[in-house]
């Protein structure tokens, strides 16, 4: 189903699983093209950013509200272990298809086999693994200046190089085609024309358990 403004909605309970850091939360990753943000429903915790700024921690707690633009590099913590949230992602599917890139050392992100073996999951297992391979990446990360983060987004551009037509093609016909919607519609209003209007409906979706980058995420089917 197509959410309003083209926008992709998940619940998210964010994984308690303890990091290298001594630290529960999920995988650190950057998206290349949506904008990400997070309404606490329940527990407390915090997000690390890393940006071209530096790096920020900022808390969660139950009604906070905290949203970031493509570029930042971003990890969930699980502070009580019982922190969930409603995520609202930018340009609907494209996190799903590849727009996400974690932060791996150096060395996987060059290599497009290994990057695709350490990204892919089978199971708990394989996800505490890939969070933890990409813990490796970030923390070094935070370790590192501005050269460091400029190499890692050259990498990440060339990871996502081969779906960028597919990208695109998403955008045109998610959010882009929402926008040029409310376009026409506001042309038929302006001519006196509520055609639209008698094609109001009802949309409703079960939601579809699985495993994602920083938790176990609630997700809905995508399209129309």
């Amino acid at each position: 189903m197509s959410f309003p403004g083209g926008v992709g909605v998940s619940g998210l309970r964010v994984y308690d699983w303890p990091a290298a850091d001594g630290v529960c939360g999920g995988s650190p990753h950057m998206h290349l093209l949506c904008s990400e943000a997070y309404v606490v429903v329940e527990g407390n915790g915090a997000v690390q950013t890393l940006t071209w700024d530096g790096y920020a921690e900022t808390p969660l707690w139950p009604g906070a509200v905290v949203w970031f633009t493509p570029g930042t590099i971003h990890r969930l913590l699980n502070d009580d272990g019982r922190l969930r949230i409603v995520v609202i992602m930018q340009n609907s599917g494209l996190p799903e298809a590849g727009d996400a890139v974690f932060t791996f050392p150096p060395a996987v992100l060059a290599d497009p086999d290994r990057y695709a073996r350490a990204a892919a999951i089978d199971g708990e297992e394989g996800a505490r693994r890939r969070r933890d391979l990409a813990m490796e990446g970030f923390l070094e990360l935070r370790r590192a200046g501005r050269d460091a983060l400029a190499a890692f987004h050259r990498q990440a551009v060339e990871i996502v190089s081969g779906k960028l037509d597919a990208f695109e093609k998403r955008w045109r016909e998610g959010a882009l085609r929402t926008a040029e919607d409310t376009g026409a519609q506001l042309r038929a209003l302006r001519r006196g024309d509520p055609a639209h209007l008698r094609r109001a409906r009802v949309v409703s979706a079960p939601p579809e358990p699985r495993l994602g980058m920083c938790g176990r995420l609630e997700t809905y089917p995508h399209g129309e």
